[in-house]
């Protein structure tokens, strides 16, 4: 290569990590403008627009991505880039990001500009990040991640006022000194009555920004002391009012899990570093993984590089074949999984079953989009959705084999050694409540029947329909809750007619039925054949069974009403705990 040759390369290369530079620096600039913007929303009590900013802040990334392809396209007619010049490429960008406060996220913006110019696969590409290449520790953040404050100074309840007024929210706490007194008297109860003997390293330190979902603001730290330490959040909402009170503390990892599960909507977070937040996250539920503290914060491209890292990790790792999930089989989707690693993959099916003939893919890709955005209330669970995942082909059972290239053959591809996955989804496994009521116990199925009740009421809530209602389309998750995980008859419970069954006619009458007509009797018809499933749903929920339970919800949907939901036990809020 000559000299000229060797310049224009690296003038090409220096302009094509610019572009994707400045292309995500725009990405994450308007993404952090719409977090930011919570609290005021929170403050002027727009629960519309901070839903809203949720379902906006998805397009984001997409969208961002798309215009660096764009641009690369145009300026630089980036499909005939040579090899050695996106190798170089990518030596420039990893320059740019040693001082760069969010390395991880701009190598993520790197890999999905990249594979959709070049169409490459998720592996096998020397183009991208397939490692982190640059470290997220230690970078420092304006402000700073976390505030730290020091009881020893004036007491750990005059301490915890003051980290509730450093919020800065304008509007005036109802009677602040009864909710401090009464998350003294829950830490004390937590401590099992006895406050333990301070350490000189005692301190409260506390996220620099409140994380805001629906009508809430939840202040999320941790208290230090010695080299003991106790994990807290506590949500802040508004009373009948307008003005703030803590309506509860959290204080056991596995609620406060439940509270950043993907089961719930993401969280507005105003980050100037998020690894720092993410960092510190982790130290509060240590069996959370990255990746869905990532997408909880709306980071989702960080959460699906991160889970496809994992994922690799655990395959050079491990030996177990993947197989068929657990339960009946769908009628739209194929499911299998790696009996080792706690996640299911979603292949959508070439041809579906004779009671699926109104549903097609992309019917299917929209009722997932759908979920992605909707409220789920924590009973629906969040997917990852890939294109071109490669797998390797050697842990595919052969009978799992043989049903993908006879349900999808569309969908897979064998390149080598690896299995292309055309486009899937990855959700969380949890055992299928079909399965799941088969094995339990008389306690444990009337727990079920209460939750499975439970979430489509509170789905309804929120204008979801789950449409088909059979058990094997829900599952049992590890916390104990059921929820909603099959999409493909998803809809709009506003949509929805809901009718009683037409009396028997000997005569033969013909009645009108579309697919939006939905008969509540049926639900036990085609639910309630064993007498203990009947009774206990009976007692729990029988007004499921009746039109009129679906057209009143209607009803408060249309005239705006909306209910709260707590990702929390109402028995930890103080207004069930404590007298007022």
């Amino acid at each position: 290569m000559t000299s000229a040759e060797a310049t224009t390369r690296a003038a090409v290369a220096q302009r094509i990590a610019e572009a994707l530079i400045e292309g995500f620096d725009r990405h994450y600039r308007l993404f952090r403008e719409t977090s930011a913007a919570a609290k005021d929303r929170f403050d002027a009590a727009d629960w519309g627009g901070i839903q809203l900013s949720v379902r906006e802040r998805i397009r984001f990334y997409d969208d961002r991505v798309g215009e660096s392809v764009t641009r690369l396209r145009d300026e630089l007619e980036a499909e005939t880039i040579d090899r050695d010049t996106w190798r170089e490429a990518r030596l420039d960008y990893i320059g740019r990001l040693v001082e760069h406060k969010r390395p991880e996220l701009a190598e993520t913006f790197f890999n999905s500009v990249v594979r959709r110019v070049l169409h490459k696969s998720y592996s096998r590409n020397e183009f991208i990040f397939v490692r982190s290449a640059v470290s997220t520790e230690y970078i420092a953040s304006d402000p700073p991640t976390y505030r730290s404050y020091y009881p020893q100074e004036t007491g750990l309840r005059a301490t915890l006022a003051t980290v509730c007024r450093d919020f800065g929210w304008t509007r005036p706490y109802a009677d602040l000194d009864r909710d401090v007194d009464r998350v003294m008297q829950a830490l004390l109860e937590h401590l099992g009555g006895r406050w333990p003997q301070e350490e000189p390293n005692f301190q409260v330190q506390v996220l620099s920004s409140a994380f805001y979902r629906n009508r809430a603001a939840y202040i999320v730290g941790r208290i230090v002391n010695g080299n003991d330490q106790t994990p807290f959040v506590v949500p802040v909402l508004h009373d009948h009012d307008g003005r703030l009170e803590l309506d509860a503390i959290l204080l056991d990892p596995e609620t406060i899990s439940v509270v950043f599960s993907l089961s719930q909507v993401y969280f507005l977070v105003d980050m100037d570093v998020p690894s720092g937040f993410v960092e510190f996250l982790q130290s509060l539920m240590p069996a959370k993984p990255r990746s869905e503290l990532y997408t909880a914060l709306g980071l989702g491209g960080q959460g699906k590089t991160l889970f496809f890292r994992d994922l690799f990790h655990h395959l050079h790792h491990s030996r177990d074949l993947l197989v068929e999930a657990p339960g009946e089989r769908g009628q739209v989707m194929h499911v299998f999984y790696l009996p080792s690693y706690p996640y299911v993959f979603k292949v959508i099916k070439d041809v579906f079953g004779p009671a699926k003939s109104h549903i097609t893919r992309e019917v299917v890709k929209r009722k997932f989009a759908l979920v992605k955005e909707a409220d789920r209330v924590g009973r629906m669970v969040d997917a990852l959705e890939f294109e071109d995942l490669a797998l390797p082909y050697d842990r595919f059972a052969p009978v799992l084999l043989a049903d993908l290239e006879a349900l999808a053959p569309s969908m897979i591809v064998r390149d080598g050694d690896r299995l292309i996955v055309r486009h899937c989804y990855v959700e969380r496994r949890m055992t299928p409540l079909d399965v799941y009521l088969r094995q339990a116990t008389p306690e444990q199925l009337d727990h079920a029947l209460r939750e499975f009740g439970d979430a489509v009421r509170e789905l309804a809530d929120v204008n979801i329909f789950t449409g088909d209602m059979f058990f094997k389309n829900f599952g049992m998750n590890r916390h104990q809750r059921v929820v909603f995980y099959d999409y493909d008859e998803i809809e709009y419970l506003t949509d929805c007619v809901f009718r009683e069954l037409p009396d028997d006619d000997p005569l033969g009458s013909e009645v009108a039925v579309t697919h939006h007509d939905v008969f509540p009797e049926e639900i036990a018809t085609f639910l309630l054949g064993s007498p203990a499933v009947r009774e206990a749903f009976v007692r729990h929920h029988e007004e499921l069974l009746h039109p009129a339970f679906w057209q009143e919800r209607q009803r408060r949907l249309a005239d705006g009403e909306t209910a709260e939901f707590f990702p929390y036990p109402e028995s930890a809020r103080f207004c069930n705990r404590y007298e007022p």
